[in-house]
């Protein structure tokens, strides 16, 4: 007889959601699905808001990633205005996003991943966490707190604030960067930079122990979606859309982020509230695509810093074929070398020769009535999309969250992981986690990203006291 599986709540990841596993009468898996099931309605819900009040709403989307709301929202008020932010405006805003993709990367890496890693698929889930972790390797824990701890630091020596500050505004910045924390940030990048190289030779030391994970955690061939800079390097603030296929070949390139929807469209399924974006030149669902770490060092030329670019020499080797290198387990890779990039960039910003300069904000009123903003989060491409009325309200907004771009590599990878792993037979713990961490290698922020449109369902049902479903009523 069929049945499903359900892994409800998938752990280890930002917000809520469950897996099912669907297996045919012999026991086999036929499919498995990623199941969002939250709903945040911010697209909706801004509007009637004023544009510049945009940026500071947006942010409390997520309190992992606010700085990429931050940056991406007001980038999109910046082309409502119709400005050019000055270019020590424009270094600050990159210095905090620095910050923020450090200490997002270290957390899905040392806090929401290496427990698997280090601990093994297999491990006793009582101690398959963090907290297992700083038992079994308490050097690496850590080193790893340490490692967010700075990214935060720096967010806040810029912004005043962890967590949802209002230092990025339309037109550039609130205040200029001060020798002070100039000196502090630049006191820190050393050591931060010891602990990423560190946790990349720990990464290749146990990278063998993997092989049937590569080979199964979303190892298929998709597009890759991502900003690049206009010398084709890599570029998490800035830049325009490349497009690369499996092979690494160039299938759209210097794509103005602005018209995005000329290129992506949104489909959306009844068992998600989680979109699934896609490339409209092939339709949905072949229009199949990933964003995020992977992505972007698959479509980057380089990364144009030297310790950044050694890894990303290394990383290339993955493919034996020089195309793309497609395994989603190789998104922690992936990130480490963010890391280093991130460290390396924020050192060169801080010693810009006019880094101190305090012209940092454009002040301007509304000059046109739409406006897109797009940088690249932690996780992958950002989108922001507003349209104002004659009072400077929003009268529409369209987000599209990295953690979307990803729902069909998701729902594909977790089906090849499944059908690798689970059998109706014998199912194992370390079966089911293996079909959670290839989620987990995708670093989802699903409050971020829960923007479904159309009527939501709703199950509605009466327990006594002891649980039992006295009554239960459904709406499609």
């Amino acid at each position: 007889m069929s049945k499903t599986i359900t892994i409800d709540p998938v752990t280890r990841i930002e917000g809520h959601s469950k897996i099912t596993i669907q297996l045919n009468d012999q026991g086999q898996v036929d499919e498995a699905r990623f199941h969002v099931t939250q709903f945040r309605g911010f697209e909706k819900f801004t509007e009637g808001r004023p544009y510049y009040e945009m940026p500071a709403i947006t942010a409390r989307i997520c309190g992992i990633c606010p700085i990429s709301h931050l940056l991406a929202s007001a980038k999109a008020c910046d082309d409502l205005l119709g400005v050019r932010i000055p270019p020590a405006g424009d270094r600050a805003r990159r210095l905090l996003h620095m910050g923020q993709t450090v200490q997002s990367h270290a957390l899905s890496f040392f806090h929401l991943s290496a427990p698997d890693i280090l601990l093994g698929m297999d491990a006793d889930p009582a101690k398959r966490h963090v907290l297992g972790l700083a038992q079994a390797h308490p050097e690496i824990a850590k080193e790893g707190i340490w490692l967010r701890m700075f990214g935060q630091q720096i967010i806040e020596w810029l912004a005043g604030r962890r967590i949802h500050p209002a230092w990025v505004v339309p037109g550039g910045v609130a205040t200029p960067l001060t020798a002070e924390v100039r000196d502090k940030i630049l006191e820190g990048i050393p050591r931060a930079i010891e602990i990423t190289q560190r946790a990349l030779e720990l990464w290749r030391g146990v990278l063998g122990e993997f092989k049937d994970e590569i080979a199964t955690f979303g190892n298929f061939p998709t597009h890759f979606l991502s900003l690049t800079a206009p010398d084709g390097g890599l570029d998490l603030y800035d830049g325009n859309l490349r497009l690369r296929d499996a092979e690494r070949g160039i299938v759209a390139d210097q794509l103005d982020p602005t018209a995005y929807d000329e290129h992506i469209g949104e489909a959306v399924e009844p068992w998600s509230y989680l979109k699934m974006p896609f490339y409209k030149a092939q339709g949905y669902p072949e229009g199949i695509y990933r964003v995020g770490p992977l992505a972007r060092l698959n479509n980057a030329d380089h990364c144009g810093t030297e310790l950044a670019d050694k890894e990303l020499a290394e990383f290339r080797k993955l493919s034996a074929d020089g195309g793309a290198v497609l395994s989603s387990f190789h998104y922690h890779y992936a990130r480490l070398i963010e890391i280093l990039y991130c460290l390396e960039t924020a050192r060169e910003l801080l010693n810009h020769p006019d880094a101190l300069d305090t012209n940092v904000r454009a002040k301007a009123q509304p000059s046109r009535r739409e406006g897109v903003g797009v940088a690249e989060a932690p996780r992958g491409t950002l989108i922001h999309h507003y349209r104002i009325n004659e009072s400077d309200q929003i009268t529409w907004a369209n987000l599209i969250i990295a953690t979307g771009h990803n729902n069909m590599a998701m729902n594909r990878g977790i089906t090849q992981a499944a059908k690798k792993f689970v059998h109706g037979d014998r199912i194992e713990e370390g079966a089911l986690n293996r079909v959670e961490a290839v989620i987990r290698c995708y670093d989802p922020c699903l409050s971020c990203s829960t923007h479904a449109l159309g009527q939501m369902t709703l199950r509605l049902q009466l327990l006594d006291p002891n649980g039992n479903v006295l009554d239960e009523k459904a709406r499609a």
